[in-house]
């Protein structure tokens, strides 16, 4: 197993400079991967661009690039340029979103979203190819059939023409088709104790497509917080359990609330989401079980995350990535290296 880093979205209690001091720690420190995320603030291309001028070893991911917030055309440009720009380091990440987002922020309606990831990732995959693109799908047609469009192909030698792709994957479903179509998945309150479900459906895709399980990314992003009392390192995850369990959607389309109650915590997700929807969301974060933050998360001392990279990895995680949450920049920097010690004592690094 190795270990990579979640940067997150930029806020107003971060800035660039200090994801940028986080990711060339982790670059120093031989961290697989740097993620750089986006929603409805910065986007990840600009981020990952001036970390990539910035690094020399470690990857680059985006965590995810929203599929409705761009053409397919689009995103293999943007990742053939980022690939060649960091010299082949590039990981694209790929996700649909939510209807929230889709549909509010970026006026994409939010239906049938695994056809249209199948479709955005199939012509992603001939653009990078180098391939003319003729695409005639259910969501994408290109070129227009009824006007003066003809098929292109990139116009630049790209440094790879085939990029790692993940897709960012919490229904059964979907982890089916991340199997079948992608390299890796993206995962996100993933625990140890109830993954065979989950890698039992991305296995399913792949036998789909005629593969197994090995070579496959698993990318857990696990919030981490080095104390030592857990409890008191839980307090700092509340927040963002609740927001997610609570509020990452509408009572009826919630994606991480439904993962929540298939995890067995179907009374507390109901109460969470009460209070979220209600505007207590301090009460919501108080109801998350302490130990659905401990399942999902590393807390605690060095020794106690070690003793849980071994839980993560016997589970079938083969990059692991940490997500800070840190006062500042310092006490991030200290975390970096704190979770490479802790690998280093686990006995299950690469």
């Amino acid at each position: 197993m190795r270990l990579s880093l979640s940067l997150g979205y930029q806020t107003p209690s971060t800035t660039p400079a200090d994801h940028l001091a986080l990711a060339q720690e982790a670059d120093r420190l031989g961290y697989a991967a740097v993620w750089a995320s986006e929603a409805y603030g910065s986007d990840a291309a600009t981020m990952l661009s001036w970390i990539a001028g910035q690094t020399s070893r470690i990857d680059l991911g985006s965590a995810v690039f929203q599929i409705p917030a761009r053409s397919p055309a689009m995103t293999a440009m943007t990742a053939a340029t980022l690939d060649t720009l960091s010299g082949g380091r590039f990981r694209l990440g790929l996700g649909v979103s939510g209807p929230q987002v889709s549909e509010g922020w970026h006026g994409v309606r939010f239906a049938r979203p695994l056809q249209r990831t199948r479709e955005y990732v199939s012509i992603v995959r001939q653009a990078m190819a180098g391939e003319t693109v003729s695409y005639a799908g259910q969501f994408y047609t290109l070129p227009l059939p009824d006007g003066p469009g003809k098929p292109l192909k990139l116009s630049f030698h790209p440094a790879r023409t085939r990029i790692p792709v993940y897709l960012a994957a919490v229904g059964p479903k979907n982890l089916e088709l991340a199997g079948e179509i992608a390299d890796g998945w993206l995962a996100v309150f993933f625990a140890p104790e109830h993954a065979a479900e989950q890698l039992d459906s991305i296995a399913a895709g792949r036998a789909r497509a005629g593969l197994k399980l090995d070579g496959f990314d698993v990318v857990p992003s696990v919030p981490l917080v080095v104390g030592d009392d857990v409890a008191a390192c839980a307090e700092l995850v509340r927040w963002y359990a609740a927001l997610y369990v609570g509020g990452m959607g509408s009572r009826e389309q919630n994606f991480y609330n439904q993962l929540a109650v298939r995890m067995g915590y179907a009374d507390a997700a109901r109460e969470v989401q009460d209070l979220f929807l209600a505007k207590r969301q301090r009460d919501a974060a108080a109801a998350v079980p302490l130990e659905f933050i401990d399942r999902t998360s590393l807390l605690g001392p060095v020794d106690r995350m070690a003793e849980r990279m071994r839980e993560y990895a016997a589970a079938g995680v083969t990059t692991l990535s940490v997500s800070l949450f840190a006062a500042d920049r310092e006490s991030g920097l200290a975390a970096v290296r704190q979770a490479a010690e802790a690998l280093d004592r686990s006995g299950v690094g690469e």
